[in-house]
């Protein structure tokens, strides 16, 4: 199983989707759950709803428990404004009793962990934290980065959604390696869930404009932002 993983993954890394999909398909043994799974994100990279709706469709005949499949299909009606079915699918997994992970993301500062979730004030250096918030939403508008809103799955104005962005917890995890320590130090960050699509384009711009060296462990793989760019490459 693993061999056809890769060579999935490495016809999904190109953009060819059809072709993986068709491989997937003519397998002579049942694909498991990280292959479709990894047809699934590639159809969020490549926008394709098609091929996502029937991945997920056998994904979660595998795990219907698992609300990361469902979060991913979500999250690719949401970046096509489709938020009737989004609606739809939130109830579906409201009424079928899957406890949805909040996201947490950890940094160790001085030999102390420090967690964080979404939108979380409970820190004590909340208000240091928010400062360099906002020192990095400057940079990273200057840069030419447009939040992708679609990562926030509520109907909210554009204005919310941004400022949603600017917290979760991944984004105050590096904010707070800014704020305590200094280059060359590395800051390491653990998060239990996958890394946001717009959290992760501004890691990028944030090791560009800080000359930082950032590693982020997500749900999925390792990611190293230097100068701009992530060793995932994009893909993840």
């Amino acid at each position: 199983m693993e061999n056809y993983g890769c060579m999935i993954d490495l016809l999904c890394r190109s953009g060819l989707l059809d072709d993986a999909y068709s491989f997937v398909i003519g397998m002579p043994v049942s694909p498991n759950s990280i292959i479709w799974r990894t047809l699934l994100v590639a159809c969020k990279s490549s926008n394709r709803i098609d091929i996502a709706e029937s991945a997920s469709k056998r994904l979660l005949e595998l795990e219907p428990h698992n609300p990361e499949n469902h979060v991913l299909l979500s999250n690719l009606y949401a970046s096509n404004s489709q938020w009737d079915t989004v609606s739809y699918l939130r109830k579906k997994v409201k009424d079928s009793n899957v406890t949805a992970v909040a996201g947490c993301s950890s940094i160790e500062i001085n030999g102390y962990l420090h967690e964080f979730v979404v939108s979380d004030d409970s820190h004590p250096e909340i208000k240091e934290i928010r400062l360099v918030l906002r020192e990095i939403a400057d940079r990273v508008q200057r840069a030419g980065h447009k939040p992708w809103t679609a990562a926030v799955l509520h109907v909210v104005g554009e204005e919310e959604k941004e400022v949603a962005l600017c917290e979760h917890s991944e984004r105050l995890a590096i904010a707070y390696g800014l704020l305590k320590t200094k280059a060359p130090h590395v800051i390491r960050v653990v998060k239990n869930l996958r890394f946001c699509l717009d959290c992760h384009e501004v890691a990028k711009i944030i090791s560009k404009s800080y000359n930082r060296e950032i590693i982020v462990r997500d749900r999925v793989r390792f990611h190293k932002f230097m100068g701009g760019s992530c060793s995932c490459k994009d893909f993840w």
